[in-house]
């Protein structure tokens, strides 16, 4: 192991751990408003979805290449595989097809669950087994989630919410396997080891999509925000405070991500936000606080 990973390959400190894990649900808080920018300035989903993730793996790239990392164990692909699948491929490009048709506040509660999924997963691959509390917990979550969505669309269930729904699903069992993998490779080596793995499928996929029209200068600006902070530095946070405090707890920080993206739709985007989508906001994040403390 060189010295880079040696250092990223923190000892477990809780504290240090969630303190790391807020820094990083701060940086994420502006993803899906951010992704609404961009798709309304002209990308597709597509497009803005692989793109933040093609451009954030030039930068891994050239991070690898300047630390001289060394090339991870061959046993060690496969799951970063797993990773790449939930957090490069999974959550940013199903959220960003799914903004098409469906506003930054909506898809802020409806993936509220994520927190839910990375818990579940943690303790899959922990081998724990989630107490009777956990499901009950997790249906009420989910039941909350469906009820909004359903209203939302006046009883009609819309292709958006599937989206947005498998990609919690994937995103949480990417970053359950990412903490595992912190542990190995590093906190940051991790998401780059990923985003360099998912290159060659990611620059097809860009070059299929890329927009037909101009697009507007926001657009470009939200691109750049989600490539080099959400698809990139923030998992460095992310991953490492994972690693040091452990994923049931340091997840826990995910609780306020859907606060502060509410309020960024609204500051950037002037989306409404209804009391009833905050108190909704509100049930589902107290399913998830309830239901992690027995997973």
């Amino acid at each position: 192991m060189n010295q880079a990973s040696a250092l990223s390959s923190p000892a477990p400190r809780p504290l240090q751990g969630m303190a790391w894990g807020v820094l990083a649900v701060m940086l994420f808080s502006a993803g899906l408003p951010a992704t609404r920018i961009s798709v309304e300035a002209g990308m597709s989903g597509l497009f803005t979805g692989a793109g933040r993730a093609a451009l954030g793996a030039v930068f891994a790239t050239l991070l690898l290449l300047v630390t001289r990392q060394r090339l991870p164990a061959w046993h060690q692909w496969p799951r970063l595989g797993v990773v790449a699948l939930g957090v490069v491929f999974g959550y940013p490009l199903l959220s960003s097809v799914a903004l098409e048709t469906v506003s930054a506040t909506h898809s802020v509660l409806v993936t509220a669950l994520l927190p839910l999924c990375t818990a579940l997963f943690g303790a899959f691959l922990h081998h724990h087994r989630p107490r009777a509390g956990f499901w009950l917990c997790a249906v009420a979550g989910t039941a909350l989630v469906l009820f909004y969505a359903g209203q939302q669309a006046e009883g009609h269930w819309q292709l958006a919410d599937l989206w947005l729904l498998l990609s919690c699903v994937l995103c949480g069992l990417g970053y359950a396997e990412g903490a595992r993998l912190a542990k190995e490779l590093g906190s940051w080596q991790v998401i780059c080891w990923a985003l360099v793995l998912s290159l060659p499928l990611l620059l097809p996929i860009v070059w299929a999509s890329w927009p037909a029209t101009r697009v507007a200068l926001p657009g470009w600006l939200s691109m750049l925000y989600l490539s080099s902070v959400s698809m990139f530095i923030g998992f460095f946070f992310w991953y490492r405070g994972l690693a040091m405090g452990g994923v049931t707890l340091v997840s826990q920080t995910q609780l306020l991500q859907p606060f502060g993206a509410l309020w960024l739709a609204a500051l950037l985007l002037g989306e409404p936000v209804s009391a009833q989508a905050v108190w909704i906001c509100l049930g589902v994040v107290a399913c998830v606080a309830l239901g992690r403390r027995y997973a």
